[in-house]
Formats: C-alpha cells, structure tokens, sequence
C-alpha cells in the first residue's frame, strides 16, 4: 500500500513540472512573438521653410485721451448743453455755470481799461509818473487773468473731440466738487496696452504694424502702429507693455472691447512638421516625435517647439530637414518598436 502512494506522488511530480516547463515556452514564445510585432504607421519628411514670427495677445481697447470736465470752485449750473453718449468737438460748449462773479470781473476790467488808456495818455504827455503807469498796467493785467480765468471756469467747453460717456450732475444743480459735471474720452485714435513676453524686448520697434480683431465686430479687422515701447519689465509677469494706436477714423472701436492683438517680430527659416506629429509626455510638459531610422526603428526624441502656424509646428531643436517622423499610429509605438511605412 505504501508503494503504491509513493509511485502516484512521483508520476504527480512529473506532469507538475512538464506543466511548468510549457508554461515557461509558451510565455517565452509571446514575448518574442510581442517583440516582433511591427506596427503600420504614417510618416512625413521634415521640411524647412520661412515662418513668422507673431504673438498673439489678449488687451483691451482704451480711450486714447480721458478728460473730466468741472469748474474750478464749486457753483451753480445753470446749462447742461450734452448727454451721455453724444459725440463733442473740442471747444463745444457743454454746460454754463451761475455767471455773477464773472460779470462783477468783466465790468472791472471795463473800468480798469478805460482807466489805463487815460492814464497812458497823460504818461505820453508826461503828467505821470513811469512808476504810476507801470502798476496800473500791472493791475490791468492781473484783472484780465482773472477774467479770462473765471470765463474758462464758467463756461466749460470740451478740450478734446470725443464721446460724453459720463454726466453726474443735472441742470441747477449745485456742483459741490466730488465728481466732475461730464467725462469726455476721445476715441479717434483709440489705444491698447499689449503685454509682450520679455524674450521678443529686442524684436518689437517704436512703428511697427500691428493687427488685431474684437470680438463686439466678428469678422472685421483693424490695423495700428507701436507709438511707444515701456522702457520697464514686469518682473512678476515677465512682460512689458507696448502702445499701440489704432486710427480707428469710423468710429467702430469703443473703450472696453475686448481685443486680440497680432504683433509680427520678423520670420525666421525654421523645420516645420504637421502638428499630428507631436506627443506630449503625460505629468511634463515635455513634447517628443518618434523618428523613423534605415532598419525601420523609431527612436523618441525630445523636440523644443517655436511658433504654431496653422497646422503645422515650427521645430527649434530635436529634428534636422529630411527627417522622416511619424504622424500617425504613434499610441502602439515605444522608443525602438519596428515599423511598417503605409
């Protein structure tokens, strides 16, 4: 009896170990079988070619010039002459303060110039002293600064060609100081504060042509010209700001709009290669291609991109011209996988 468990223990043994032995075959042949496997794959030949070199930038429309309009000491207004919204030409007359003072001025002034004119006469004929002539005439002078200073600050008119885009007072209001009677912004031109990346300081210039689109005007698109460049850098940004003026002669831009800005820093002969091409490494922000070698292996190589043109990608450094690189079937490849060209 103890015999007989004995043999059945060995021939157990046996077919435990001719199972492993296939077991270790089989897994062996699948991997080989994996290794092996070729992939089909579409590729393209790098090319070089000349790409400009533009930025796009996020601003917003600004009133070229912004004045508040208000008299210099608190009164009565007599006359409201615009309302908000209304388009004013520099010098138009927008409101008339109380004129009690400046009427008192101009009567003095009245007296104090015929009161000159005679004393001037009798200096002539020297019946007065050169000393009495010079401070009348000094008096007259101040009394007409005051004049004309109470005039200005009576009858306000607009210093600039613009829209009425504020009115805080009524008429017969009191003007109590606190905020001005209008708020006048010219937009023939209008300008944008465009923040550019540090790195193209050197490629803008004072002149440069500039285009940009609102999304207010679909479909429509302005041109402007960089009047000044900030001298400074934004160090918690890394930009500075350039400003651009847009002639904006039919009046469309408003302060406000929302705007995309295309500035254009010159072009540069770059490899190019369709954007499908790219593969970026998941958790980085790393982007690579696969290229395809003589023996049909692709290799993964790291690539520094450069300005996005349409649909295809500007390649600084990774890949040289005539490069073949794959463009599609790269999700079943990994760095040395053996490849069919469809």
């Amino acid at each position: 009896m103890k015999r007989i468990t004995m043999m059945a223990a060995l021939v157990l043994l046996a077919v435990s170990c001719g199972e492993k032995r296939t077991s270790d075959v089989g897994s062996t042949a699948s991997a080989v079988a994996l290794e092996d496997k070729v992939s089909t794959v579409e590729v393209v030949t790098a090319t070089s070619q000349v790409v400009p070199q533009e930025g796009i930038y996020a601003s917003s429309v600004e009133a070229y010039a912004i004045n508040n309009i208000a008299p210099q000491t608190a009164g009565r207004i007599r006359t409201i002459g615009a309302e908000v919204g209304d388009y004013v030409y520099k010098g138009q007359v927008l409101a008339r303060m109380d004129r009690l003072q400046l009427d008192q001025t101009r009567l003095q002034l009245q007296n104090d110039s015929t009161e000159l004119s005679r004393v001037r006469a009798l200096y002539q004929q020297g019946g007065v002293a050169q000393s009495d002539y010079e401070a009348m005439e000094l008096a007259y002078k101040v009394r007409k600064s005051t004049y004309d200073n109470l005039q200005e600050n009576t009858i306000l008119r607009s210093p600039i060609t613009g829209f009425v885009t504020a009115r805080n007072y009524d008429q017969g209001d009191l003007f109590g100081m606190t905020q001005p009677i209008f708020t006048v912004q010219q937009v023939v031109p209008v300008k944008l504060l465009v923040g550019i990346s540090e790195s193209e300081y050197t490629a803008v210039k004072k002149g440069d042509t500039v285009t940009l689109t609102v999304d207010a005007l679909p479909g429509k698109e302005f041109s402007g010209k960089v009047a000044r460049i900030h001298p400074t850098i934004n160090a918690a940004t890394h930009t500075f700001s350039a400003e651009v003026t847009v002639p904006n002669t039919d009046r469309q831009l408003r302060p406000g709009m929302y705007a995309r800005v295309k500035v254009t820093f010159g072009q540069r002969r770059s490899i190019v290669i369709p954007d499908q091409c790219i593969v970026k490494m998941e958790g980085t922000g790393q982007r690579f291609v696969y290229l395809v070698g003589e023996d049909n292996k692709v290799s993964f190589v790291p690539v520094t991109l450069g300005r996005h043109v349409g649909t295809e990608q500007e390649v600084l450094e990774g890949i040289e011209e005539g490069a073949v690189v794959v463009r599609k079937g790269q999700a079943a490849l990994k760095d040395g996988s053996k490849v069919e060209i469809k």
